[in-house]
């Protein structure tokens, strides 16, 4: 009996420490699972790079109109946007005190023809006298010269008055060609002071597409090269010769201005808005780098890389690049990447290093 017991102690001990055994011992551990990622292999293309800009509408001439004189501004005919006509009055500051000053001027004139008939009178009767024998030569030698300074004294009051009248003809702003007003500077009851801007004409004629450009670009835009030109309004699209480049750099932008005549048929609304490609013909020194779609890219510890999948063994890794622009939903990838490399463009943010994928759509 007591060997039954003991072998029965012995049995229960022994499923006791198994069970302990099977308790503490670690679970295996899972395995990630494999992710299904859609993939671009990528490569350059010389068709995809040409270069877009921003740009402007505006007229080849415009000139900002001021009052040639000082004063109240009383009235301005001409608002923003207005079409005008070649010699139309715009604006007009009070006249009054020119108007008294070329008066004063006018009375000063009359005064000085006064004296000088008078004294052309008294030189004519001094001749006859002298002629007579009845005056000295000094004594008409004064005569001439009182003749001389009342001549000068009238041409200058003549003069004088000339310039007055032309003052208060000047409180007068006209046009000086057929246009559109793109800016108004002052208003009513404003002081302005003699060559103060009031307002800005675009004149009627050629127009420009006026657009900047980085100092890396400039080689490519050269006088009389060919650019195209898109409308924003309606899509449309013109070919734009390029007229003239900035010598300088814009102090504040460090960007050089560059301006292409528009055809002469083409009469855009001044002040819109277009975009300006550079065909990839044209470009210099440049070279076809690779796209890439932006949703493509991860960012981490302040560099910008992607995932680069390895065929052979179905896994992913990462990859740094360098961008250097952003052409829409695209960046343009500078360093890092090449021809007939496979980059995972889908479910970036939840691979891992070395993480297991397979090829969304691919067949089994």
């Amino acid at each position: 009996m007591i060997p039954t017991i003991y072998t029965h102690s012995r049995w229960l001990l022994a499923c006791l420490s198994a069970a302990l055994l099977l308790g503490c011992s670690k679970a295996p551990p899972e395995q990630e699972p494999v992710r299904a990622v859609k993939v671009l292999t990528v490569g350059a293309s010389a068709t995809s790079f040409d270069l877009e800009f921003s740009g402007e509408v505006r007229a080849r001439v415009e000139s900002n109109l001021g009052f040639r004189v000082g004063g109240k501004l009383i009235a301005r005919q001409a608002e923003l946007g207005q079409r005008v006509k070649s010699g139309q009055l715009l604006a007009q500051i009070d006249p009054q005190d020119y108007r008294v000053t070329a008066e004063a001027a006018a009375a000063q004139l009359i005064a000085a023809q006064s004296n000088r008939d008078v004294a052309a009178a008294d030189l004519k009767r001094y001749q006859g006298l002298f002629e007579q024998g009845f005056i000295s030569a000094a004594e008409l030698e004064r005569r001439q010269a009182n003749d001389k300074a009342a001549q000068a004294q009238w041409r200058q009051a003549q003069a004088q008055s000339t310039v007055q009248g032309n003052q208060s003809n000047y409180t007068h702003l006209l046009a000086d060609g057929a246009g559109v007003i793109t800016s108004v500077d002052a208003s009513a009851g404003q002081v302005v002071a003699a060559g103060q801007p009031v307002l800005r004409l675009a004149l009627d004629g050629p127009r420009d597409v006026v657009f900047s450009v980085s100092e890396d670009k400039l080689a490519s835009l050269k006088a009389g090269v060919l650019v195209d030109v898109r409308q924003w309004s309606d899509g449309k699209t013109y070919e734009a010769k390029v007229r003239d480049v900035s010598a300088s750099a814009d102090v504040i932008t460090r960007t050089f201005v560059v301006k292409a005549a528009l055809p002469k048929e083409v009469d855009p609304v001044l002040g819109s808005t277009v975009t300006v490609s550079l065909r990839a013909s044209h470009l210099k020194g440049e070279m076809p780098r690779i796209k890439l779609p932006t949703q493509a890219l991860r960012t981490e510890a302040g560099a910008t890389s992607v995932w680069l999948l390895d065929a052979a063994s179905m896994t992913v890794k990462a990859q740094t690049i360098q961008v250097t622009a952003v052409d829409g939903n695209e960046v343009v990838v500078d360093s890092g990447l090449q021809n007939g490399d496979q980059v995972v463009v889908s479910g970036v943010h939840v691979l891992t290093a070395g993480q297991k994928v397979s090829i969304f759509g691919a067949a089994k």
